[in-house]
């Protein structure tokens, strides 16, 4: 056996876990047919912009959870717990990177998304995804956790963690994470917001229309939810619209 000091680049992750255990997750998944996604994605890659299978996920979550203001909140608290719905929305998107060598999960947030197009999502992740998580500004605050003393750091986290109107800006009024990009078919991940997304692989399924099978794109989606915040009710309708927008992108 060998044994090794925590690797400081991942110091956030482990902050991060330390801050959702007071989440009460509920996960829920359903099953989105994709053939209108792969058709507008097949569509703007011959006109030239890329579209990412996150990019349209972020767009449609975005519009329905401007319609759920329950569901568009945070909590804080736990003897005395207090509750934020949010005015506007905004996303956390994770990322796989690498910092200084050590392969990790990064996160960026996009926000205003209740007046974001689609290509303005896809803009904001494609500049976040050509930038140096070693040297760029959007990551300079993971950085400074790795130099702080861990108690220091620590404590610097769970603070600004608690900050109910920083979260649109710092975590996000929802999460969305994806592992498409492999063989996985759907998985249920706790974002640290009260609904976080899990996208999986789009792959090739037998579907039911019109009473008879047939073979289509299909993408596996999940929603976890914090129990504490919204209800299971409030949480189906949330992901069954989402489901609905994405089987209904436009040309």
């Amino acid at each position: 056996m060998t044994g090794r000091p925590f690797p400081t680049q991942r110091r956030h992750t482990l902050f991060f876990l330390d801050q959702i255990r007071d989440f009460a997750p509920v996960h829920l998944d359903t099953e989105v047919d994709a053939t209108a996604l792969v058709a507008a994605r097949h569509r703007a890659r011959e006109a030239g912009p890329r579209r990412s299978v996150v990019s349209y996920v972020v767009h449609a979550a975005a519009g329905v959870l401007a319609k759920h203001p329950q569901a568009n909140a945070a909590i804080h608290g736990r003897l005395d717990p207090r509750v934020a719905t949010f005015d506007t929305v905004s996303a956390k998107v994770t990322l796989d990177r690498v910092l200084d060598g050590q392969r990790v999960v990064l996160a960026t947030v996009i926000p205003g998304l209740e007046h974001a197009g689609l290509a303005e999502i896809q803009e904001h992740l494609d500049r976040v995804a050509a930038q140096d998580p070693d040297t760029a500004e959007e990551f300079a605050a993971i950085r400074q956790l790795r130099r702080l003393p861990f108690q220091e750091a620590l404590d610097r986290f769970r603070t600004a963690a608690g900050l109910l109107e920083r979260r649109p800006g710092t975590t996000g009024t929802f999460s969305v994470t994806s592992l498409g990009h492999r063989a996985v078919d759907g998985f249920h991940s706790v974002g640290g917001t009260t609904v976080t997304l899990g996208v999986g692989r789009i792959t090739d399924r037998p579907v039911v229309r019109d009473g008879a099978v047939a073979v289509a794109p299909v993408l596996r989606l999940s929603l976890t939810f914090d129990h504490r915040v919204i209800d299971g009710a409030e949480a189906a309708d949330v992901l069954t619209e989402i489901k609905d927008a994405l089987e209904a992108v436009p040309a």
